[in-house]
């Protein structure tokens, strides 16, 4: 069995949200090398955890209070986000390299989530920013993947002059399925659980979640659907909202399908506001005629079997 202490010196220092004493220096900004380290050791940990047996994440996992980094006041996403606009979320990004089809899904507690979380780009990649999002980051990093940036390299560069990058949660996968993620490990306790899964394929990540079946129920689900990418993409969701999803309940749910050769979304289907958001955008996706679909649907909640 796995266990804390057989951790990596790195990882047990990132679990335990161990914060650096008064009396030391500032930390000096990161570099991109370092950012990148920090990067990969956010996936390792995830992995990690996803091999099982698990270790309880709560107080390890992140730190007992919020950054303490002051935001530049030239910046306006770097200004403290008030709670109400804070896109607690859950979601999934995904690419079928074989047709160069990517895409995303997303739910929340967050109005209209599907329109500020994910972007996906056929043939170029799929990228998420939520918890502390940053909007403007998706074409960035877009453009990124499409200049051959690695993953891990992307996420560094958006980091680097960040100064609240421990409440950041991103994920990134490009069209030939490399991956990376990182977590938002200052978050406030509210925003516990959190956590990401990464597999061939797919990086399905959120916060404030119920807890980490979430991400492993998505993480299955999408490995398990047969169908097109959509299909899986929705399976997940789906897998992530029956077993909690957002411990605040749900609101908004969305889901972004691109392909080569064709500009903007090839399929784009959004809940903007439901108490039963995710459930809402199957029974639409069912009823919806596409050429992304496969031919099943996806099974509705049985009677009887929500988390919530």
């Amino acid at each position: 069995m796995t266990t804390f202490a057989s951790l990596p010196t790195a990882v047990v220092t990132a679990l335990s949200g161990r914060r650096r004493p008064a009396s030391q220096a500032p930390r000096q900004p990161l570099s991109i090398r370092h950012l990148a380290a920090h990067v990969l050791t956010g996936v390792l940990t995830a992995s990690w955890l996803a091999a099982g047996p698990f270790a309880p994440l709560g107080p390890l996992s992140v730190a007992s209070e919020p950054s303490s980094t002051k935001p530049e006041a030239s910046s306006p996403e770097h200004k403290p986000v008030p709670r109400s606009q804070i896109t607690a979320t859950f979601s999934i990004v995904a690419v079928d390299p074989a047709t160069g089809v990517c895409g995303a899904a997303v739910a929340s507690k967050y109005p209209a989530v599907g329109k500020v979380v994910p972007i996906a780009v056929g043939g170029v990649g799929a990228f998420c920013t939520q918890h502390y999002h940053v909007p403007k980051w998706r074409q960035q990093a877009i453009d990124l993947l499409r200049d051959k940036t690695r993953p891990e390299e992307v996420l560094a560069r958006l980091l680097k002059d960040d100064p609240q990058p421990e409440q950041r949660q991103l994920a990134i996968i490009d069209a030939q399925g490399r991956t990376a993620v990182h977590n938002p490990t200052q978050a406030p306790a509210d925003s516990r659980y959190w956590g990401a899964m990464t597999g061939r394929d797919y990086c399905c990540q959120g916060n404030t979640l119920a807890g980490r079946e979430v991400v492993v129920e998505m993480a299955r689900a999408f490995e398990e659907t047969r169908g097109t990418l959509a299909d899986r993409l929705m399976a997940a969701l789906a897998a992530g909202d029956r077993v909690g999803g957002d411990h605040r309940g749900r609101l908004a749910a969305g889901l972004r399908v691109a392909k080569p050769g064709q500009d903007g979304d090839w399929l784009a289907l959004d809940v903007d506001k439901s108490d039963d958001a995710v459930e809402e955008l199957v029974q639409r996706y069912n009823a919806l005629r596409h050429d992304a679909k496969g031919p099943g649907p996806i099974p509705p909640r049985a009677a009887g079997t929500d988390a919530r």
